[in-house]
């Protein structure tokens, strides 16, 4: 039997099948199935399945108990593929790439659903155009000889793979939901809030607050209203452009304390109160529908919920089963550790590849021992922070590491003057303008205020720093991202031997829940999964990928 099938959804609920050959080629007769479940389960030997869209597909397996070892997701790998070949932002649907190929209208994609709170069920409608298996195919073969077109094609190989193995770990996760007690998070709210009011008012800790505030002004101010709040200050002789913390905190007046503590309380209130609690945790579980490769870097985000943005005094809600753990895991100092793979500059890749303290380390050769002086200066590197104390520090980090800044001064130079950027295994920075639709904030790069009301499309392709610190900072974080995939594949597969199950997932930090006599394998296998996705996505390098784990039955006691 072909160890590589094809399946697309018929519309009679059945599928259509069809084993491949090693050219990626039909090698047998397609065949109409009628139970999707069935058909994958009666075809154990399959290691990988060619699909149109992990989401159209997987979470109908999984409601049935039917697991999958590999994918191949058309869909996700059009996106990359569309990238590296400069074509950001063009639909990349299979309808889309078929239209391409035949040199037809092409359809635009359809409008991101929303995910429906407390609820799975939007996971199993069909988003996009079905394909028969036959046009599906001529997309695959077609994105097969893209492939070998690509600046590095075993790298773009590795990257999709990857990316559809995120798809994979996404709809597991999806289907498990993290571990949540509604208990506690009703007894943090009311610790936090107090009492609520009847008819959906603040709760009484808000409106406290707010009289305080109100009281502060001698007049009647909404604390909720940022106008309401400038205006206030300006008539009390101050004047502040917003009401951010940092703004407000600078100021000296009696309104200032009661205010920022309001701030915070609100947003907890708006973003994960009593209303939030009852739309999105279910039996135990909160659901937010991970999405891979949300953004242009390749970070995940989440359609729903916020999951990705739970507050540290929320996370007490996160709590294991009876008789099971959480084992929480954070990646040590990604970043400087990632530049030193895809830079390979000697100096920092012997640093990284020691079992100490990374910028402490560099702090030793660099910046006379000081270790929160060489922090920044590493982070100045990759984030573009390059002005006045960051300038001094960059040239004291070019002096002992110059193919690391060399590397991510490249970057920034080839963003600056429009050119593709690309990570190490070949996920494709576009032109500025569509990196900018994507939001300087979603892909995780700090900005100042009056840089960050640059980003909007249309007008980051005449900023040109922007642009520079985008793509400087795209090539560190966006490997990081394509490592990540790699080490949660890892994972996955040594999970699958056990009852731990992947729950979470954000960037540098994955969280496994499991029995309390499994989590010994759990954190050996974070370990290995890491080690190995080192190697897999950099090649053979000094730099390792430690994680700090902590095993506990609470979210918050690992922080």
């Amino acid at each position: 039997m072909a160890d590589r099938w094809a399946l697309a959804p018929a519309e009679d609920g059945g599928v259509d099948v069809a084993p491949l050959g090693p050219d990626g080629l039909p090698a047998g007769p397609v065949r109409r199935e009628a139970d999707p479940a069935e058909a994958v389960r009666s075809r154990p030997g399959v290691t990988r399945w060619v699909w149109r869209s992990t989401a159209e597909v997987y979470p109908r397996l999984l409601a049935t108990g039917v697991r999958v070892e590999r994918c191949y997701d058309i869909e996700a790998a059009e996106t990359l593929l569309l990238g590296h070949e400069g074509r950001y932002g063009e639909p990349r649907s299979a309808a889309a790439a078929l239209a391409r190929l035949r040199g037809g209208p092409v359809p635009p994609d359809p409008p991101l659903r929303s995910a429906e709170p407390g609820s799975q069920s939007s996971l199993f409608e069909p988003q996009g155009v079905r394909l028969p298996l036959p046009d599906l195919l001529a997309v695959y073969a077609e994105q097969q000889r893209r492939h070998e077109r690509a600046e590095h094609p075993d790298r773009m190989r590795l990257l999709t793979a990857a990316e559809s193995a995120g798809t994979l770990v996404a709809a597991e996760m999806n289907r498990a939901g993290l571990p949540w007690s509604a208990e506690v998070h009703r007894a943090v709210l009311h610790d936090l809030l107090g009492e609520r009011y009847a008819g959906g008012g603040e709760p009484r800790r808000l409106a406290e607050l707010a009289d305080e505030v109100s009281a502060a002004f001698g007049r009647r101010v909404r604390p909720d209203l940022p106008a309401d709040v400038i205006k206030a200050f300006a008539q009390a002789g101050i004047k502040i452009s917003s009401t951010r913390r940092w703004e407000i905190e600078s100021v000296d007046h009696p309104a200032v304390k009661p205010l920022v503590e309001y701030k915070k309380l609100y947003r907890i209130w708006v973003a994960h109160g009593w209303s939030w609690l009852q739309d999105w945790v279910r039996e135990g579980r909160f659901r937010p529908e991970f999405l891979a490769g949300g953004t242009v870097t390749g970070r995940w985000v989440t359609n729903g919920g916020g999951g990705l943005q739970i507050p540290k005094v929320i996370r007490r809600a996160v709590v294991a089963d009876p008789g099971w753990r959480l084992v929480v895991a954070d990646a040590d100092q990604m970043e400087p550790r990632v530049l030193a793979a895809i830079s390979r500059d000697p100096g920092l890749m012997e640093v990284a590849g020691r079992e100490t303290d990374l910028y402490q380390s560099v702090s030793d050769r660099a910046f006379s021992g000081d270790r929160a002086q060489a922090k920044l200066a590493v982070l100045g590197a990759v984030y573009g922070q390059t002005s006045g104390d960051g300038l001094k520090n960059l040239a004291a980090l070019r002096r002992r590491f110059p193919k690391a800044v060399a590397y991510v001064d490249e970057a920034a130079q080839a963003g600056e003057e429009g050119r593709l950027v690309r990570t190490w295994l070949g996920r494709t920075c576009p032109p500025a303008a569509r990196a900018a639709d994507e939001g300087a904030e979603e892909a995780g790069i700090p900005l100042s205020e009056d840089e960050a009301q640059q980003w909007v499309p249309g007008y980051a392709s005449t900023n040109t720093r922007a642009r520079g610190r985008f793509a400087r900072n795209f090539v560190v974080q966006g490997s990081a991202a394509d490592w990540a995939l790699l080490m949660l594949a890892a994972l996955r597969r040594t999970c699958a031997d056990l009852a731990a199950e992947l729950v979470f997932f954000q960037h540098d930090e994955v969280i496994v829940h499991c029995p309390e006599e499994e989590t010994e394998t759990v954190v050996a296998a974070i370990r290995e999964a890491a080690d190995l996705a080192g190697r897999l996505t950099f090649g053979p390098t000094p730099v390792r990928f430690p994680f700090t784990t902590a095993v506990v039955r609470c979210y918050a006691d690992a922080k």
